[in-house]
């Protein structure tokens, strides 16, 4: 007798979506989401709320105090949800870079001369300078593992040919943030652990498009930023809470001396991390999924990765056909971001004509810039960044596209 499997979980129509996003505007295509999203009023309503809430520093034995300690702990265990990690182990701060500097300082500190960093050429400079500076503190060896510059393709053979019984770190990108490639992470994760090193995977571009596990990608540290999901302007590194204890990071004395807490300094903006937990909360909602937060935050990010390699389909589909426009790279497996060139027209100058349509996207190296360095296209001003997440249209594609196609038939 054969079992009729149930429906899967109806995602959130794109109108809807749009509806609950105040700053967009249908005069405006914003295309630039991997620079940053918009926040749904959920969000903001979140921060409003905390602002007008009474709240104190935490460790107090009043109400206030004790309402801010509870805003650090939701927004660690909504973060903890949406990447398949523990509480316990989410270290909170105001972005990833900041956060991967001080994890870089903490992590080296045991380095040596004759010890190796990994590093690639495709990652967000925030993966790679960090490692750079501490190793070369530390007197230790950086090697670079470079993507395939014709396909976009970082093959975890790549990263396994740079390693050695010496390497302690593989610092890789879970997605470029320049043209969406998404490496084998676990490929790469594994051949890091045979040798023992430790893996710290940048997920700021992959998480707000793919359902995130971070124990199914290997690893060890996975950093994020939430204003790319939806949220304010913060950061987060998630790791196993064992290996957090390990670390000794540069710390005040009276700070705390256990958990993540250690790691965070400063006194957090208990504000933002209210919209944190508003964001996860509203993405976990996303569809018609019944569960636990985590199993409707998998449910809700495997169909907006549905709907948004549908988009990026149309978006490769159309560039491609335009005579005079390059695309970098074409890796198989990718988020929804294009970076390209448009023959006769510097970068920065289409971005700009691009503006004066309504059409927003980026231009430059978008600080991947050991990316366009092998590419050789740092003197030339970068690329075009087209970048499309869950509240962009069809029809948002193909005003870029026509846009584009316009613009490459001009004298």
């Amino acid at each position: 007798m054969s079992t009729i499997p149930p429906p899967a979980p109806r995602l959130m129509p794109v109108d809807e979506v749009r509806a609950h996003f105040p700053a967009l505007s249908p005069d405006v295509a914003a295309l630039d989401g991997a620079a940053g999203t918009q926040v749904p009023v959920a969000v903001v309503q979140a921060v409003a709320e905390a602002l007008r809430t009474a709240m104190a520093n935490q460790g107090g034995a009043f109400a206030a105090s004790r309402t801010s300690s509870e805003v650090v702990a939701e927004a660690r265990s909504a973060i903890a949800d949406l990447v398949g990690g523990a509480p316990e182990g989410v270290v909170l701060g105001p972005n990833m870079t900041t956060l991967t500097f001080h994890l870089a300082d903490a992590i080296s500190r045991t380095w040596g001369r004759g010890d190796e960093v990994v590093v690639t050429s495709l990652d967000h400079d925030a993966n790679v300078r960090p490692w750079r500076l501490a190793a070369e503190r530390a007197g230790a060896t950086v090697r670079v593992a470079d993507f395939d510059a014709e396909t976009g393709e970082l093959p975890a053979e790549a990263v396994q040919r740079v390693l050695s019984e010496r390497t302690r770190l593989v610092a890789v990108t879970a997605a470029s943030n320049a043209i969406g490639t998404r490496p084998g992470v676990r490929a790469i994760a594994d051949a890091a652990h045979a040798v023992g090193a430790l893996t710290y995977v940048d997920g700021v571009h992959a998480t707000p498009h793919v359902p995130t596990d971070v124990a199914q990608l290997g690893a060890d540290l996975y950093a994020c930023s939430s204003y790319k999901f939806c949220g304010p302007h913060t950061g987060a590194v998630i790791a196993d809470p064992v290996l957090l204890e390990r670390l000794r990071p540069a710390k005040l004395v009276p700070a705390p001396d256990a958990g993540p807490g250690r790691f965070e300094r400063g006194t957090p903006p208990f504000e933002l991390l209210a919209g944190v937990r508003a964001a996860v909360d509203w993405l976990a909602g996303l569809t018609d999924a019944a569960g636990d937060r985590r199993t409707r935050l998998l449910a809700a990010f495997t169909a907006v990765e549905g709907r948004l390699q549908g988009l990026l389909e149309r978006l490769v589909a159309g560039l491609s056909a335009i005579e005079g426009v390059r695309l970098l790279g074409s890796p198989r497996r990718r988020t929804s971001t294009v970076s390209f060139l448009v023959d006769g027209h510097a970068p920065g100058a289409v971005a700009s004509r691009l503006s004066e349509q309504g059409i927003a996207v980026w231009a430059g190296d978008n600080y991947a810039y050991e990316l366009m360095r092998r590419l050789g296209l740092v003197e030339t001003g970068g690329a075009v960044r087209a970048s499309i997440v869950l509240y962009n249209t069809a029809a948002e594609v193909d005003r870029l596209v026509d846009a584009v196609a316009a613009l490459g038939a001009a004298p």
